[in-house]
């Protein structure tokens, strides 16, 4: 049966890591009668924790879903990770949201994980509703956390609901707006209608007025009546509180304790009532077929579009591509096109996804998400539309990654099966890169941190079957000279019949770094012939694969050719390829030589309380600090760093600042490494280079 779009809320579950996302997403379901039981993540019966990796670690890796009705509505909801290696995944289901709960832990200070949500959905122009969570807890801090949403992330928060507390535990919440409490019955979920506490009388007088104030400010027609009365009924306060979420410029807050299943249905309400129904959206940016920009309105009438922002791979069922409907209503024969790859798809089955579970569908329309399996060639941040009306909406903007490892598969000769598994992988987890470094020929993983990369190498074991170990990748250091020289390369063989005879003179002198190399033709009278002269060149560029240091490869110089002989029978390409290759070698060992290792530019966000051991470990790791921001409570860091220092930054960050600290980090520039960590390098290149 068709859900009426009005009806219809898509919700992603997000907040920093450990805050318990989780657990409130299983309190959601169970209370909506969509599981039997609770599910708790510490005894692995979690419906959104279900990959082996995730309830070994008690942590969310990779997106969930799951659907159930609520008060006539149809709310589907999407658990992401917050654990800051897994977080950018978060960045991409929100992308299949229409709204935010950002969950809150009451007893714990905001990470910089929890600004990148409330960033997030800035940036897409996503409503959200905080929930603080764990409110049950003795060192539970409703104003604090409160006072931090409002200085770092510049929020508005108007509470809803606050604790209900009998003695040490917390029975129940308290209905802000509505002036009355309900009182649960252990974790059963049920709950009855009760007078609010007289110890909480006045407190609850004071919230209601700002709620109040906060409904009126979202409609005029309200701010008028309640200047006048000075109270609004309670369907005004939902209606202007309503307006006031959907424009940003009110954050509604719900106090729960998820694992005691308190203060779940409240959220179920505030979901249906505040959060936005498809039609209430922006309409989507996207190119036609002609490149032209259109707006693709949420309109269940429109031509189909849907946005395909995951894709799950599985071994045995193949590619899951799951997607978000954007405009119009799709059924499992729709003909539908990826306006990217011009490849015509069929759907087969529609599926929405309940866990590790799916249900077949016969339509989706506008807001809802559906899964299709095994389409011939869609990934995640690509288009499906009508065929009759290809259109393309904007694809994801690429993570960078923060740290890279070197990969070596277990058993020899199962390279390639590795590298095919880890790029199947990347399919599904888009903030993991996988490339094969052509100068050391090692093949590099690269993600937001290292429990990313290794979870990433145990996925690939467990279902592919290919176990591999991680080392440090190679720093691709490089070679130099620093004075010019003149060289001279001769070959003079005779061993019966033609001979190799082959005499070329250069010039060696230093480029600007970031140069590159420059090869200059000064020959005159005809001493090379013309036609020898790029085999000349070819012979110094083979030489500059490797230098006379430590045999990294040779950058910024400038090879000038002057001078040379050769002999009518016994001069050929190869000689003077030979010659010139000889010749480079011979100077370049002249030319002051020096080696260069690659700094990188990063940005370094830390607490201010951090600020001291943060400055002093990069001091130590010989970075240049550039310059500080203040932004909100964290200190951003700009500095360049050798790449060297940095390979495992962040578990070092991850340490000094409790999991608070973050950072980007992107090449910048070569320059000479200090003398004396040059034997160091070289003699670690020599036993890399013996090694099997």
């Amino acid at each position: 049966m068709a859900v009426e779009p009005s009806r219809i809320r898509t919700i992603a579950i997000a907040g920093q890591g450990g805050v318990g996302k989780t657990s409130v997403a299983d309190a959601l379901v169970f209370a909506t009668g969509g599981a039997s039981r609770l599910g708790r993540v510490d005894d692995e019966t979690s419906l959104f924790d279900f990959e082996p990796e995730e309830t070994r670690r008690r942590c969310s890796i990779t997106t969930s879903l799951h659907h159930f009705p609520w008060n006539k509505h149809e709310v589907t909801i999407l658990d992401t990770p917050g654990q800051g290696n897994f977080v950018a995944d978060t960045h991409y289901a929100l992308r299949g949201s229409a709204g935010v709960v950002q969950v809150i832990d009451a007893s714990a200070p905001l990470r910089a994980e929890a600004s990148k949500v409330w960033n997030w959905a800035g940036e897409l122009g996503q409503p959200v509703l905080f929930v603080l969570n764990k409110c049950e807890r003795a060192e539970a801090d409703i104003d604090a956390r409160l006072e931090e949403l409002r200085e770092q992330f510049d929020a508005r928060p108007v509470l809803l609901t606050i604790p209900m507390t009998g003695g040490e535990i917390m029975d129940g919440v308290i209905d802000v707006a509505a002036g009355c409490a309900f009182a649960y019955e252990g974790a059963s979920g049920k709950s009855a209608t009760v007078e609010v506490p007289a110890s909480a009388a006045e407190r609850v007088a004071t919230l209601r007025s700002a709620v109040v104030e906060a409904a009126a400010e979202g409609d005029d027609e309200l701010l008028e009546k309640y200047l006048e009365a000075g109270d609004l009924s309670p369907e005004e306060v939902r209606k202007g509180l309503r307006e006031s979420v959907l424009a940003r410029s009110v954050q509604p807050v719900v106090c729960v304790s998820a694992t005691a299943n308190v203060g779940i249905v409240q959220l179920l309400d505030a979901i249906v009532d505040l959060m936005p129904a498809p039609a209430e959206l922006a309409g989507v940016a996207a190119k036609n077929d002609d490149g032209a920009s259109v707006v693709l309105a949420p309109d269940a009438s429109a031509p189909f579009a849907g946005f395909v922002f995951k894709t799950i791979v599985d071994p045995h069922i193949g590619h899951l591509s799951v997607m978000r409907v954007v405009s119009g209503t799709v059924t499992a024969d729709t003909n539908v096109v990826n306006p990217i790859t011009r490849t015509k798809e069929r759907f087969g089955h529609l599926l929405k996804l309940e866990g590790r579970k799916t249900k077949e569908v016969d339509s989706a329309t506008i807001g809802e998400i559906i899964a299709v399996a095994k389409l011939r060639d869609t990934h995640a941040g690509q288009t499906l539309a009508d065929a009759a009306h290809p259109v393309e909406v904007e694809s994801f903007s690429p993570v960078t990654p923060t740290i890279s490892f070197a990969v070596e598969a277990r058993k020899r000769g199962e390279e390639d099966k590795a590298t095919q598994g880890l790029h199947k992988l990347c399919e599904e987890d888009l903030a993991l890169h996988v490339d094969r470094d052509e100068e050391t020929g090692e093949i590099l993983v690269s993600g937001s941190g290292q429990l990313h990369v290794e979870v990433a190498c145990e996925r690939l074991e467990r279902k592919y079957g290919i176990g591999v170990v991680l080392k440090a990748p190679k720093v691709p250091y490089r070679e130099t000279v620093r004075a010019k020289v003149g060289a001279h390369g001769r070959l003079k063989k005779q061993s019966g019949g033609h001979g190799q005879f082959a005499d070329c003179k250069i010039e060696i002198e230093p480029m600007p770094r970031g140069g590159g190399f420059q090869f200059v033709d000064k020959i005159v009278g005809g001493s090379i012939p013309r036609n020898y002269i790029p085999a000349v060149e070819k012979g110094v560029q083979d030489a500059l694969k490797a230098g006379t240091i430590a045999g990294y490869p040779v950058v910024d110089v400038k090879v000038t050719v002057i001078d040379g002989q050769y002999h009518d029978v016994d001069s050929s390409e190869m000689a003077f390829k030979v010659a010139g290759s000889m010749a480079f070698k011979d100077g370049f060992a002249q030319a002051k030589p020096t080696l260069l290792e690659p700094f990188v530019v990063m940005e370094v966000s830390v607490p201010d309380e951090c600020m001291g051991d943060v400055m002093g470990d990069l001091n130590s790791r010989r970075a240049k600090v550039e310059g500080m921001e203040q932004r909100g409570h964290a200190q951003v860091i700009r500095a360049k760093v050798p790449m060297a220092e940095v390979l495992r930054y962040a578990p070092d960050l991850t340490s000094m600042t409790s999991g608070r600290g973050s950072f980007e980090i992107a090449f910048s520039h070569y320059e000479p490494v200090p003398e004396h960590l040059v034997p160091k390098i070289v003699s670690e290149s020599k036993k890399s280079a013996a090694q099997p």
